[in-house]
């Protein structure tokens, strides 16, 4: 059995990230499957796109919202170097569109918790994928519960759509502006200088 275990101890001590080696993986591949991540709400958030049906005929691909968080380890990576580093993940938390009006107006609101995505670059386990990068969906069909593991889709999947029109690395950075500020920037990737606009 092939186990790799995230191990984070150094985060646990109070050390800070910038200690932290970027050897790190912050994700478990069991048996070829990866069990699902917890904690990833403490990660660092980059944005949340939504394609919804109401402006795609009904049919759109992806008609929820989209929570993406990218793990720390790699956000201080991205910072210093300007890319995703060999280990990084992202989680994609699937929303559905709730409410389409508020008092601030009408729009697009989020409803409820409805599948659970991650994205990982690894040369260890995906060597042969384009970019060394995978995609999971632990979502049920009925996507009304998680499964505890998943394994990741066949290449054609996910990675013709990322190689053709990801703006860095396989990842949509064009749509979350948080990455895009950060991409290495160092110190003004943090938020709240004044560099940030």
């Amino acid at each position: 059995m092939k186990r790799t275990t995230c191990m984070l101890t150094a985060l646990a001590l109070g050390t800070s990230f910038s200690s932290v080696t970027f050897a790190e993986k912050l994700f478990t591949i069991t048996d070829g499957e990866l069990e699902r991540p917890t904690g990833y709400r403490e990660w660092i958030y980059v944005g949340t796109p939504v394609t919804p049906n109401d402006m795609n005929d009904g049919k759109a691909a992806f008609p929820e919202h989209h929570n993406v968080y990218i793990d720390p380890v790699s956000w201080e990576h991205w910072k210093k170097t300007g890319e995703f580093r060999d280990g990084t993940i992202l989680i994609k938390e699937l929303v559905s569109v709730g409410a389409k009006s508020a008092v601030s107006g009408n729009g697009y609101f989020q409803g409820e918790y409805i599948g659970l995505e991650a994205t990982i670059k690894s040369r260890e386990y995906f060597g042969s994928e384009p970019g060394n990068w995978a995609y999971f969906s632990f979502s049920t069909p009925d996507h009304k519960s998680l499964t505890t593991t998943a394994k990741a889709f066949p290449a054609e999947a996910c990675n013709a759509c990322h190689a053709g029109a990801a703006a860095d690395d396989f990842v949509f950075t064009q749509y979350y502006p948080v990455l895009r500020a950060g991409k290495g920037t160092g110190a003004d990737a943090v938020g709240g200088r004044r560099s940030d606009l």
